[in-house]
């Protein structure tokens, strides 16, 4: 296996200066990111043949990658497709770079994905709105994760086919989707995946998702609510509830002495912000989490969009049971040759918390 604190740090095979961001690491231990790339596309198989013929926001994409070099990257916004053909052509890229995964997952999600039903009263029964989660094709703003560790594909568990109405103590908005839709809409605006990886002598389930954004409703406020639930979902999974049904048909969540890591873009900041935010501080102060508030050039913010500004909305949170050595957010200051670089890449910056190697890892 090739650990990257036995390569020379940052040196990328793509460009021709060096990076002055700081994203050193101690010996032993092990890089996990979280990155927004930016990469959805506004149809089917358009970013398939952008990765294939290349572009400036693919490059930049790669070089921020490159930068931190995760052993461990959960990538939001990657357009699903039924061949895997975007994730493939995106690892080719990566290794292009010098950047190499031997180990990969991805799963249907779903946005897209079609309800038969008019969820928002627009006399429609498809379109976006009224998709399982918005969406203009099946796919869109998907997710993967990539790893130089093996997954355990036998004891993957995903929840997108479980119903909103399912979760106990739910904010479902009963009075503006039509009824029928209680037996249908689901929790997950993309999914929730629990993919456990081979850590030495220990199994470190990655808890992945990209929950919808709190906006872009009305005063029912359904995303703000679906936020909500759908980061409630962890707590109630760490804390090893009973009542989460997987795709695979196993039951409950977590055992109480599991390692795990939280990860992905929750969309939501503790402080700032449209959104819901009981969730978000329920979850970074849950006594299972070890909430390393990774800092960069911004402070602790991962994201800068243009209507609200710099928010924390991205997250690789550590369950107690590890040890952390370090963490960041890549954000290069002005003047740092990654600077415009970061900028081009993604209204996302990549987020990192190093660990220990478990027992048993050398």
């Amino acid at each position: 296996m090739r650990w990257p604190w036995l390569i020379a740090l940052l040196g990328l095979a793509a460009c021709d200066d060096t990076p002055e961001v700081n994203v050193e690491r101690a010996a032993g231990t092990l890089r996990i990111a979280t990155y927004n790339t930016h990469l959805a596309r506004g149809e089917a198989g358009k970013l398939v043949a952008e990765l294939r013929d290349g572009s400036a926001q693919v490059d930049a994409v790669v070089r921020v990658i490159a930068a931190a070099d995760p052993d461990i990257l959960l990538i939001n916004e990657l357009d699903y497709d039924a061949d895997r053909e975007a994730l493939a052509l995106f690892q080719e890229r990566l290794a292009a770079a010098g950047v190499d995964y031997a180990f990969s997952f991805v799963a249907p999600v779903n946005t897209g994905k079609p309800t038969r039903l008019d969820l928002t009263g627009d006399g429609k029964d498809y379109g976006p709105e009224n998709a399982q989660g918005w969406g203009v094709f099946e796919g869109q703003f998907g997710m993967a994760i990539l790893s130089r560790l093996p997954i355990l594909s036998d004891q993957v568990r995903t929840f997108a086919g479980l119903r909103w109405s399912e979760m106990p103590g739910n904010l479902y908005p009963l009075d503006y989707f039509p009824e029928v839709a209680l037996d249908v809409l689901r929790l997950s605006s993309k999914s929730h995946w629990d993919v456990p990886v081979k850590a030495g002598g220990t199994t470190l389930h990655l808890l992945a998702s990209h929950p919808t954004p709190p906006v872009f409703d009305g005063e029912e406020d359904r995303n703000g609510r679906r936020n909500h639930d759908e980061i409630r979902f962890w707590a109630d999974y760490i804390d090893g509830k009973e009542w989460m049904l997987s795709d695979q048909g196993t039951q409950g969540g977590l055992p109480a002495d599991a390692a795990f890591v939280v990860m992905g873009d929750l969309n939501n900041d503790p402080e700032n912000g449209d959104g819901r935010h009981e969730a978000i501080k329920a979850l970074i102060s849950h006594p299972r989490i070890r909430d390393a508030a990774p800092t960069g050039s911004a402070g602790t913010a991962t994201a800068d969009f243009d209507a609200v500004g710099r928010l924390r909305v991205d997250y690789v949170l550590p369950s107690a049971n590890l040890n952390t050595r370090g963490s960041g957010v890549l954000w290069p200051a002005e003047g740092d040759p990654l600077h415009t670089v970061a900028a081009s890449a993604s209204d996302h910056r990549l987020v990192w918390v190093d660990i220990e190697l478990p027992q048993g890892m050398k």
